[in-house]
């Protein structure tokens, strides 16, 4: 009987520790972990597989262990981007309406993989996609099944909103031209709000993303109107909740960004003309701000300089707009909401939001939070990204200097891995996979 438990036992050890597992310690000279405390010196991270172990003081080897010397650098938990376009190119670098018209889902789910890849190489070990297709599902899909190297990818597809409106694809187009997806995000009353958000869970969405006001980048509406009634933002909350889905609302003026609010939405996209009195309703609600200062600063460089570029009647709203959100983010910032990490690009250096961040008022300690810790709970992933700690996903940066006292040191990515697996070390990407 002894010798038939032992047995037991051993069998059942075997199927919990597979013989293939790979034990890995990171040797760290500095640690921010994402917890919001100072940085611990010389800790070694011990990893299993794509997990985390433990976190111990110390310069530790254990036996079988493959060693990683990161002593000069620091380490910091994966960066993760709360908002990006996979797909989408430089404003700079195409015109517009071309590419819009020209190129199919699958272009851009080449393009998003292409992105994507240089997401990951920049420190961007998770990002939420808000606003694409079947084309992101693609690419989602194929990074699961180890396909193609990027990111964690949580996805949604269309944007949801009204004819007309931000995400109308027909506007500013000869009104006989017609494409069958263009209507997958068509939001006219609450009743088709609901249906919306029940076809994009169908079809592979993780999150919803829908425009309660204009937008500034499309033709022919205003990016201070609210263009959304409320009880079609209360129904895509309610729907998309009920499924497990968390939704995210594109909104500039203050109140079409605290009729959101209490409906519920989890993220305001943008925010740009929210006010005091909008602040401190989104934190009381504890809803996020995801600020996205990069692309206005993209965007407003090609309405002055290339402004034939851009989508017909959209450079003068660039002019117009595109400054005020950075003077705008001092009152996010005294209000204390949640800010999350997002840059509204796909294409691009997407750490260029650590320096926007901290020139326009965010501490280099919140900034790292933004893209860490809070980033994680925006996303409702905290229990296994986010922070270094046992039991979570070993997606782990390392950059040369401390970017808490020096901010440029966010941008000089030295190492990468995500879920254990290394994608750049020594500065240089490595083959897929290492």
């Amino acid at each position: 009987m002894r010798r038939t438990l032992l047995f037991f036992l051993a069998a059942v050890t075997a199927l919990a520790s597979p013989a293939h597992a790979r034990d890995v310690v990171i040797h760290a000279g500095a640690l921010y972990d994402g917890s919001g405390e100072p940085a611990r010196r010389q800790v070694s991270v011990l990893i299993r597989d794509e997990r985390i172990t433990d976190v111990v003081a110390g310069y530790v080897s254990p036996p079988g262990a493959e060693v990683i010397d990161l002593e000069r650098a620091t380490v910091l938990p994966g960066y993760i981007d709360c908002h990006v376009h996979i797909g989408a190119k430089l404003p700079s670098r195409f015109n517009a309406t071309e590419e819009w018209l020209t190129h199919s889902d699958i272009d851009r789910a080449f393009d998003g993989a292409t992105f994507a890849r240089e997401m990951l190489q920049q420190g961007f070990t998770s990002v939420r996609d808000v606003g694409g297709g079947d084309d992101t599902v693609a690419v989602r899909r194929a990074i699961d099944a180890g396909k193609v190297p990027g990111p964690r990818l949580w996805v949604s597809l269309e944007p949801l909103g009204p004819t007309a409106g931000h995400g109308d694809p027909r506007s500013g187009l000869d009104a006989s031209l017609s494409h069958p997806g263009w209507d997958n995000g068509r939001v006219d009353s609450a009743a088709e709000a609901r249906l919306r958000v029940r076809e994009h869970r169908r079809r592979g969405a993780d999150l919803i993303k829908m425009m309660p006001s204009g937008g500034i980048a499309s033709t022919g509406d205003d990016p201070r109107q609210q263009l959304m009634t409320d009880d079609e933002m209360r129904a895509t909350v309610e729907t998309a909740h009920a499924l497990g889905m968390k939704v995210a609302a594109h909104t500039y003026p203050a109140g079409a960004i605290e009729a959101a609010v209490r409906a519920g939405v989890d993220s305001i996209e943008h925010g740009s003309f929210a006010t005091a009195q909008t602040f401190a309703q989104m934190k009381e609600r504890g809803t996020f701000l995801v600020p996205t200062l990069t692309v206005f600063d993209l965007f407003y460089a090609t309405a002055r300089d290339r402004p034939d570029l851009l989508a017909p009647g959209t450079a003068e709203k660039e002019l117009a707009n595109d400054l005020l959100p950075k003077r705008n983010l001092a009152l996010a910032v005294k209000s204390g909401v949640r800010i999350a990490y997002g840059t509204d690009i796909g294409e691009g250096d997407h750490t260029l939001e650590f320096r926007l961040l901290i020139e326009n008022g965010l501490s280099p300690a919140r900034a790292l939070l933004s893209a860490t810790r809070d980033a994680a709970d925006l996303l409702g992933a905290s229990d296994r990204i986010g922070s270094l700690q046992p039991g979570h996903y070993a997606d782990i940066v390392a950059v040369d200097g401390d970017p808490l006292a020096d901010t440029a040191a966010f941008a000089r990515v030295q190492f990468v891995m995500k879920g254990g697996v290394v994608y750049r070390e020594r500065g240089a990407a490595t083959p897929f996979p290492r």
